[in-house]
């Protein structure tokens, strides 16, 4: 029997991800709670990961490249010894240290991996090569050699260190950036082995642990009524990192119809700065969001209109 379509809800809702369950599993039960036509979630998370997973419900679903762009903050822990072939600990040892770097040893090591790097991907990920998931790949026993890829780190500080077995780190950074990686690499670079024992993500975007609700917090009435919109964040919510600019009502209808506005109008009303990552603005009819634009040869033009 096909699933009935939903109810047509437009929202945001940031779960706090249990230990264990695929982002994926998450959405559907976010939109089985809420009856929800469509949904989707702001960047993914391991099963071994807990933390901020961002879902976007309905039009919502139109902001989500913007949550992954968004800048994202996490701490993990790192398991000095052990190499692992996923890089955390599901995966079966690969190799064994007894070298257990001091505190001076990471800090100095942490300075080559601030600012632009490339970076190594794990195996087990979801990287398609020649059409296939290196995941299922790694799995099979024919794990491929992935290319490094360019990676953006803002922030990687060490923050704690509970044993010699363990250190704690917290890193800032953007999209496509695994922690899995960064953890082997710091251990390599340290002249060790390591993999991620823990991993908790604490801000996606403009979302932190404030805005975060436990899964089985979201309840449905006696009468198995879906959960009440009231949960839900609006979906500009998203957009609130993005730097806003004012418009008239027929400027705001003119994007809305299709139609570019010639920046010399705005010039006293455009923000210092676009989005730095996707050179966008907010456009704004007082305080509700039209969309997205971004400025053109001259122009200023739609990118997404909400």
């Amino acid at each position: 029997m096909r699933r009935k379509r939903g109810r047509p809800l437009d929202g945001w809702i940031v779960i706090d991800k249990p230990l264990g369950m695929t982002s994926t599993q998450v959405v559907g039960r976010v939109r089985y709670l809420f009856d929800a036509a469509k949904a989707g979630h702001g960047g993914t998370l391991d099963p071994l990961a807990t933390g901020l997973l961002p879902v976007a419900l309905g039009k919502a679903t139109k902001t989500v490249p913007y949550i992954m762009d968004g800048m994202k903050r996490y701490h993990f822990t790192l398991r000095i010894g052990e190499a692992r072939d996923s890089d955390d600990a599901e995966g079966a040892v690969t190799a064994r240290s007894d070298v257990r770097p001091d505190n001076a040893a990471f800090e100095a090591a942490l300075a080559a991996f601030r600012g632009d790097i490339m970076q190594v991907p794990p195996v087990f990920s979801a990287l398609k090569v020649g059409g296939k998931r290196s995941y299922d790949m790694a799995r099979a026993g024919n794990a491929p050699d992935l290319p490094p890829r360019p990676a953006r780190i803002d922030r990687f500080e060490l923050i704690a260190r509970p044993d010699a077995d363990t250190a704690v780190f917290e890193v800032e950074s953007g999209k496509g950036v695994y922690m899995r990686a960064l953890a082997r690499d710091i251990a390599l670079a340290c002249g060790t082995v390591g993999h991620v024992a823990a991993l908790r993500r604490l801000r996606v975007g403009p979302f932190d642990e404030s805005d975060a609700i436990v899964l089985d917090k979201i309840v449905t009435s006696a009468d198995n009524a879906p959960a009440p919109p009231d949960l839900l964040l609006p979906v500009a919510t998203a957009l609130a990192d993005i730097p806003a600019l004012a418009l008239t009502r027929e400027e705001a209808d003119a994007l809305s119809y299709g139609q570019a506005i010639d920046l010399n109008q705005l010039a006293d009303r455009m923000p210092e700065h676009t989005d730095p990552r996707s050179g966008v603005v907010r456009a704004m009819d007082g305080a509700r969001v039209v969309g997205l634009c971004r400025p053109v040869d001259g122009w200023l033009r739609s990118v997404r209109m909400l």
